[in-house]
């Protein structure tokens, strides 16, 4: 998993009725675009991120074209 500050990171919710959940990556500190990532709640709390298998980079690129 690689991604760039400005990129989505989805955590699918893992059991029924729970909704997934998007933060924003503020800063990459892994090389190359690898994890952990800082990232931004919606509410604007931080937290460092390293993600699972449930998780999915939406890159910025890809969202400026929709």
């Amino acid at each position: 998993m690689r991604a760039s500050k400005g990129d989505r990171l989805v955590q699918h919710g893992r059991v029924v009725g729970q909704h997934d959940q998007i933060t924003e990556v503020v800063e990459v500190m892994g090389q190359e675009g690898n994890p952990p990532y800082r990232v931004r709640f919606p509410d604007g709390r931080e937290a460092v991120m390293s993600p699972g298998p449930d998780c999915e980079v939406r890159h910025r690129d890809d969202l400026q074209q929709q």
